[in-house]
């Protein structure tokens, strides 16, 4: 099964419209907030944001009023896309917005650099981190944000509870605890220099 099919089947219009729902009443989950706030210490007016997996939107929705002349969202779930792309176009008024169906590893070759790379939560759902990071590391002009669950012994059991349970029911999404170290590996090799963790 493509990554692109997984996702479709884990994030569904349902699922796509309780979490645009939930993010309306409550904003930006704790690691989004914290992502956010490391990206606001950086100049952000004027740069142009590339959301990679960027699920509903909400890194575009919150960055729209800080200046980003352009934003581009990627993300692998349709349903995901349209909520993102039905709920932002309006916050960037008449500055560039695209929204890119697709499997970023695939598709990186083929987008322009950006000024700011965002992926969040996107690392724990790809099975090929360094394929990803890869990508994203080259099209990066000055920032990459991104989270991911740390390595330690309770995520890998809950993650292996979680795919499990996703096996037993047919759901071919799955997560995954990536070694830090293989993800500062590929950012170093790319020239990317840890600002902050």
């Amino acid at each position: 099964m493509s990554y692109r099919c997984a996702a479709e089947s884990q994030f569904s219009p349902k699922v796509a419209e309780r979490t645009w729902r939930r993010y309306r009443r409550r904003g930006a989950d704790a690691v989004t907030r914290l992502m956010l706030a490391q990206l606001r210490r950086c100049p952000l007016q004027d740069k142009e944001l590339l959301n990679i997996g960027g699920g509903i939107g909400v890194i575009n929705a919150e960055l729209a009023a800080d200046g980003i002349a352009a934003a581009r969202h990627v993300e692998a779930s349709l349903a995901y896309l349209e909520v993102a792309r039905r709920e932002l176009q309006s916050r960037y008024g008449s500055r560039s917005t695209e929204f890119l169906l697709g499997d970023f590893a695939r598709i990186a070759d083929t987008l322009p650099d950006a000024d700011v790379i965002t992926l969040d939560r996107v690392v724990r759902c790809y099975p090929d981190a360094e394929t990803l990071l890869h990508g994203a590391a080259t099209r990066t002009r000055q920032l990459l944000a991104l989270s991911y669950p740390r390595d330690r012994w309770y995520m890998r059991a809950t993650t292996a509870v979680q795919n499990f349970l996703r096996r037993k029911k047919g759901n071919g999404f799955r997560t995954f605890v990536h070694s830090p170290q293989q993800i500062s590996a590929v950012l170093e090799r790319a020239g990317l220099v840890c600002a902050a963790t």
